[in-house]
């Protein structure tokens, strides 16, 4: 899973209160969680990138406050063909809750720019994943899947800005991994482009049991040529 398209616009009150906030300050992480864990080295508290669309943080979910945001995304049909999580909020709530209740080797996020949520992100170690299966995967491989929320962000290159912000900060404040990982459906191009655009490179296909997915990779050794 990994669309970089979905569909609700926010109301215009989207901002939570206020003008915006630095993204951390706009919306807490959850009291206890996993991503406060080792295995992706206290995600919860890594400072927040600087983008040129503005500063960008990934906050993880709590499902009290974020999950009728999320299933609206998720109901979008250019999201649900490749996510397939359509339906009631219960739906989504069951997607989310073994990473919630887990140890925190997926870890579900808001992605929050200038202060307004704008994208679900889930960020994962692939080589404790069940993908780690389907190729060679190494110790503290890191896996990203992304959709985009608001129709406003979608189609101006935005995801690819993110998908590159976002890869940075895995590489910053994971020093032990070597390597950003995605498996876009081969379908989708528009989320393909955009990996490509953000330093990524194909890799190979890879045949999941849900789909076809091209495995995109960005490489610590290679993040400043590309």
């Amino acid at each position: 899973m990994s669309p970089l398209e979905s569909g609700l616009t926010p109301a215009p009150d989207d901002t939570l209160g206020g003008p915006p906030a630095p993204a951390p300050r706009a919306l807490p992480p959850a009291a206890t969680t996993p991503a406060a864990g080792p295995l992706l080295d206290d995600l919860a508290h890594w400072p927040p990138a600087d983008t040129p669309a503005g500063p960008f943080a990934l906050v993880p979910v709590d499902p009290d406050r974020d999950l009728d945001r999320i299933a609206a995304w998720m109901n979008d049909p250019a999201v649900a063909a490749f996510w397939e999580l359509a339906g009631s909020p219960e739906i989504t709530a069951a997607h989310l809750r073994p990473q919630l209740a887990g140890d925190g080797r997926s870890v579900p996020c808001l992605g929050v720019l200038d202060g307004v949520p704008m994208s679900y992100w889930e960020i994962y170690r692939a080589d404790l994943d069940r993908l780690a299966g389907y190729y060679r995967a190494r110790p503290h491989d890191t896996g990203i899947h992304l959709l985009i929320g608001p129709d406003r962000d979608r189609g101006r290159g935005l995801g690819t800005t993110l998908l590159r912000a976002t890869a940075d900060l895995v590489l910053d404040q994971r020093p032990r991994c070597g390597r950003v990982l995605a498996e876009p459906d081969l379908r989708n191009t528009a989320s393909v482009a955009a990996f490509l655009g953000a330093g990524f490179r194909y890799a190979e296909e890879i045949r999941l049991p849900e789909k076809r997915a091209a495995l995109m990779v960005r490489d610590r050794a290679h993040r400043h040529q590309l």
